[in-house]
C-alpha cells in the first residue's frame, strides 16, 4: 500500500512532534514511536498497488512548480468509532486546490473507490493519537485542548510513502514545492 501525504515546514513538523513526545510522557498514546520515523503529516491519497517509477516520474513533473500551502490548524476533533484523535487545518481553496488536483492528474492510479482520501470524503487532518481506549481518548482530547498556541506553517514538500508493515513505512519519495 503507498500514499502520497503532505509535509511539513520544520517548526510546524517540531510543534507537533512536541505534542506527541507531550502526550507519550503523559502515557496517554506512544502513536510517535509505533512507526520507525514517523513524521506528521496530511495524507493525500492513498493506492494500493502503484508502479513506483512511474508514478514518482508523475509526481517530479507534476509538484515540480506547485507553490506552499499555508497551513493554520485551530479544530482538535475525532473521527466516529475510530478513538482516532486529530488536528484538522482550515479549509482554504488552496488546500482544496492541491488535494483536488492531485486526484484529478493522478486519476488513472486510483484502486479504492472507497477510499476515505477522494475529492467528496476526505477530511484533511494530522493524526495525533489513534487506537485509544475510551478514556485515553479523553486523556487525549483534554490534553490537546490545553495547548493554548494556534499550530501554523504551510505544507512545503509532498511524498510518497510505502506501507510496508505497520511498524514500517518509509518515505520514498518527496518533491519540494516552491
Amino acid at each position: 500500500m503507498y500514499a502520497v501525504v503532505a509535509l511539513f515546514n520544520p517548526e510546524l513538523e517540531q510543534s507537533i512532534k512536541t505534542i506527541w513526545e507531550g502526550l507519550e510522557s503523559n502515557g496517554i498514546s506512544y502513536y510517535a514511536r509505533e512507526v520507525e520515523d514517523r513524521v506528521p503529516h496530511i495524507t493525500i491519497a492513498n493506492y494500493k498497488e502503484i508502479p513506483v517509477r512511474n508514478f514518482i516520474n508523475k509526481m517530479r513533473t507534476f509538484y515540480k512548480d506547485k507553490e506552499k500551502v499555508r497551513l493554520d490548524f485551530q479544530t482538535v476533533g475525532s473521527f466516529i468509532n475510530t478513538k482516532t484523535l486529530f488536528y484538522s487545518p482550515t479549509i482554504t481553496e488552496e488546500l482544496l486546490d492541491l488535494h483536488s488536483n492531485h486526484h484529478r492528474n493522478f486519476a488513472s492510479f486510483i484502486d479504492d473507490k472507497e477510499s476515505v482520501y477522494l475529492p467528496g470524503k476526505w477530511i484533511p487532518h494530522c493524526t495525533l493519537a489513534n487506537r485509544l481506549s475510551e478514556e485515553k481518548l479523553q486523556d487525549a482530547y483534554n490534553y490537546c485542548l490545553k495547548i493554548n498556541e494556534k499550530l501554523k506553517g504551510e505544507i512545503n514538500r509532498i511524498g510518497l510513502i510505502r506501507i510496508d508493515s505497520k511498524k514500517h513505512v518509509p518515505l520514498i519519495y518527496s518533491e519540494s514545492l516552491m
